[in-house]
């Protein structure tokens, strides 16, 4: 299997996963740790993973941990999207950034991922150079397309010369916008290089973040007001899928505008099931585990139906994320919780005994709420009341 096999394949579902634990990425997860993460997703019917830098061990790790269950366990199978970090000159440090040059430990990044790539050639089936490195409001970090280009070519040649394989797909994962759905600003003659250079283009999708900054799809109007609680929530929910593909489409119609046909997937796309930020109660009203089921339900039944690789965001929370902020959206976006309790999108494989015998970090896969949907549902709020309908993509 590669991955003109796997993208698109829906018998191939994706996740976006990182292991970690901790409020911190000091503390890695260990193989035996991942392992238990992988026969997780394995029950779940996952077949091809994301991971986004290989500075740290976890991508080596996650790697060893697949080749380690395939050797215990002949019938395992599992593929990766192998993440290369790239950022500008002093992003994350004390120093200004400089988004007109890039960071010198980007050479060292992609050598790396080469050497995995070459090293694992069975699993890695994709390598993404950079992960929202163009997108300006990625204002710590972000780069020129240019750069991206100049690696992507560079990984590119190497395939042709045979020192990659050449059933290896080249990508970058960033925001619709930055491909050219959104902004003109981003169009330029090296974003479109870029787009005829990659094997496919990796979209991101957040329809969540923008319930607050740009909502003009979100809330309830109209006869919706006269109806319960749960179904001005399907209309919202309904509407936030609508959003998301228009997001993607908007991609795909800005390359069709300059004459370039590209396969597109999504990189990622989530919804986090708590916030006591611009999501929250006291915000957009966005966050909960039943909005978060009803998303993932309605994006996996879509991209699957279209034959759309969806990465969705993602498998675990992280707490690390925000460790400044304990219950900051960006720690809850995963569809476990980091002791491995599934969230309310995966009851019914609960139900369905998918994941009996197994454990993270010792605890079996139980719901959350204790199984207790009027509990869950306490934790629901409908959201805003619109005196006129949200207007479309």
């Amino acid at each position: 299997m590669n991955a003109i096999d796997l993208l698109g394949n829906p018998d191939y579902p994706a996740i976006s996963y990182g292991g970690y634990r901790a409020n911190t990425r000091d503390i890695q997860p260990t193989i035996e740790q991942i392992k238990e993460d992988l026969k997780i997703f394995h029950a779940l019917g996952i077949r091809i993973l994301r991971t986004y830098n290989v500075q740290l061990p976890h991508a080596l790790n996650t790697l060893r941990a697949i080749r380690e269950l395939k050797q215990e366990h002949p019938r395992f199978e599992m593929y990766v999207m192998l993440g290369a970090w790239i950022d500008c000159k002093n992003a994350w440090t004390d120093q200004p950034v400089d988004h007109q040059l890039e960071s010198e430990g980007n050479a060292d990044e992609i050598l790396r991922a080469v050497t995995l790539a070459k090293e694992f050639d069975d699993l890695v089936k994709v390598i993404a150079v950079g992960n929202e490195a163009m997108v300006k409001w990625a204002s710590a970090y972000y780069v020129q397309p240019a750069v991206i280009l100049k690696w992507v070519l560079h990984l590119q040649e190497m395939k042709q010369q045979g020192h990659l394989p050449a059933d290896l797909w080249i990508t970058s994962s960033d925001n619709f916008a930055s491909w050219g759905g959104g902004d003109p600003l981003y169009h330029c003659e090296d974003l479109t290089a870029l787009i005829e250079a990659v094997d496919y283009v990796s979209v991101h999708t957040y329809p969540m973040h923008d319930t607050h900054y740009y909502p003009v799809f979100w809330g309830n109007y109209g006869q919706e007001l006269q109806q319960n609680g749960l179904e001005r929530i399907e209309q919202a929910m309904l509407r936030a899928r609508d959003y998301a593909i228009g997001q993607y489409e908007s991609v795909v119609r800005y390359f069709k505008s300059l004459g370039i046909e590209k396969a597109v997937h999504i990189g990622e796309t989530g919804w986090a099931s708590k916030s006591n930020d611009f999501y929250g109660p006291a915000g957009s009203r966005a966050t909960d585990e039943y909005k978060q089921a009803l998303f993932y339900r309605m994006i996996r039944e879509w991209s699957e139906k279209e034959q759309i690789s969806c990465f969705y965001f993602q498998a675990f929370d992280e707490p690390w994320k925000d460790r400044h902020n304990p219950f900051g959206s960006e720690n809850f976006f995963g569809l476990f919780t980091v002791s491995g309790q599934a969230k309310y999108a995966l009851w019914e494989q609960v139900d369905q005994g998918v994941f009996e015998g197994l454990q993270r970090d010792g605890n079996t896969v139980v719901k959350t709420y204790e199984g207790n949907k009027e509990n869950l549902l306490i934790d629901v709020h409908t959201p805003p009341e619109r005196e006129e309908e949200p207007q479309k993509n």
